[in-house]
């Protein structure tokens, strides 16, 4: 800064307003800037936020880049929080809250603005850290009954619950269930609880359950769960998968096994990814909103730092409540 303002012909204290956006002479401030292009001088952002108290960043807490639905996520908020000035600052948790707690309390030194994370589960320490930051949070993807602050998503159990009662509805009645093996999934356990709610309430007998593998899930978990569970219950002729990638697995080892899609057994899926409707056959699946999570998470977000700031009409109650997003089921070829 001291290198700009000499160049320049100004004081330190002239750069810092230009850099701030404060009031100076259009001329003083088209001469700072030369000098700031000249030199390639780019600020200091931590020292920034040491200064005013405050960074440019808002933390998002995910637990797998390697997910679209997530990467729609992070898209949203980008989308929501950019605008405003604020740029993400992501770390990805590997559906572990242990590494979770570790994230946010290393993101919390770097004084975010405010912070999302997925899930409702948190360990209590991580609660406690967020709790006592004092920044706005906004957990992402489920409805918690207690929130640390606000949040916006959906109920899994539910969605599920709808996807067998399709199936139902389509005349199937030995409906099998494909997820993961890891309690770190709590949506895929959400969802899995949904199916054996909705297979007792429809009077469907035994649940025919697979868990194999761990988070997250992907398209080779899908043949060796369908063969396991076509092994121990070889009558099945529907299959409900906790994710569109794995529905994508078991479609291809039906393929291999001589099997038709729906035919011989239908399969359906979870989440609308890409591949859903470019397999062959198509997939039915529950549709979220994915990128429509991140962007009301985005504004969730803006509305609580609104409140936190004072702007007028804004308050911390309106900002503290939580969005719940629709879900719907794809009725596509699969089943």
């Amino acid at each position: 800064m001291s290198d700009v303002a000499a160049l320049a012909g100004v004081s330190k204290m002239t750069v810092s307003r230009v850099l701030a956006g404060s009031g100076v002479a259009p001329a003083t401030r088209e001469r700072v800037q030369r000098a700031i292009d000249e030199l390639g001088y780019v600020a200091d952002a931590a020292a920034g936020a040491l200064s005013s108290g405050r960074s440019a960043f808002a933390a998002v807490l995910v637990p797998s880049l390697a997910s679209s639905n997530f990467s729609d996520t992070v898209r949203g908020l980008t989308a929501a929080l950019e605008p405003q000035g604020l740029q993400l600052l992501i770390g990805d948790t590997d559906y572990d809250l242990e590494r979770e707690e570790r994230l946010v309390r290393s993101m919390l030194r770097h004084q975010p603005r405010c912070i999302a994370l997925t899930g409702a589960q948190h360990t209590s320490g991580t609660r406690e850290l967020l709790l006592r930051s004092g920044v706005p949070v906004v957990e992402m993807w489920d409805l918690p009954t207690s929130p640390i602050d606000a949040a916006v998503g959906f109920s899994n159990a539910k969605a599920a619950r709808e996807m067998v009662r399709y199936l139902v509805e389509r005349g199937y009645r030995r409906i099998g269930f494909l997820g993961g093996a890891s309690e770190l999934d709590r949506r895929g356990l959400e969802r899995l609880k949904g199916y054996l709610q909705e297979v007792k309430m429809q009077g469907l007998g035994e649940p025919r359950v697979v868990r194999l593998g761990e988070s997250p899930i992907t398209m080779s978990h899908g043949a060796p769960a369908l063969d396991a569970l076509l092994h121990q219950w070889p009558d099945t002729d529907a299959v409900m998968c906790v994710s569109d990638m794995s529905a994508f697995g078991a479609i291809m080892q039906c393929r291999r096994r001589g099997l038709s899609v729906p035919g011989d057994i239908a399969v359906a899926g979870f989440g609308n990814f890409e591949v859903a409707a470019c397999c062959a056959p198509t997939i039915t699946t529950i549709s979220v909103d994915a990128y429509g999570i991140g962007t009301r998470t985005g504004e969730a977000l803006l509305a609580a730092l609104a409140a936190q700031d004072g702007a007028a009409g804004a308050t911390r109650a309106s900002a503290r409540k939580s969005v719940k997003i629709d879900f719907s089921v794809i009725a596509r070829e699969s089943a």
